[in-house]
């Protein structure tokens, strides 16, 4: 992904997940991938940047909270919040915020 989101006017909300990779794949490439074609047909989707490095950083950014609620409650992606848990990060922190200005060059 190498382009800024095309968000919408404000207000929106945006999902923060940092996270620590361990040292195991196992599928987090392609489950990555399959995360971000999923997310972005799910209603009141508007977005997403992401960086993995040394430490990880995906803003996805919603509608509402209640985009958010189905999203995190969508099957395919709590498969892939319990491998994260148990098999690709070591640790992770979500923050939602809502988005009240926003500016671009």
């Amino acid at each position: 992904m190498t382009t800024i989101a095309n968000t919408p006017a404000p207000p929106y909300y945006a999902v923060i997940f940092t996270s620590i990779r361990t040292d195991a794949d196992q599928g987090y490439a392609d489950m990555a991938a399959r995360m971000v074609e999923l997310a972005a047909r799910q209603p009141g989707f508007l977005g997403m940047e992401s960086v993995r490095q040394e430490v990880g950083i995906t803003v996805s950014y919603w509608k509402d909270l209640e985009s958010i609620r189905a999203w995190k409650a969508n099957a395919e992606h709590l498969q892939a919040q319990q491998l994260g848990r148990s098999t690709w990060y070591s640790a992770f922190k979500t923050r939602i915020c809502k988005v009240e200005r926003d500016y671009r060059l």
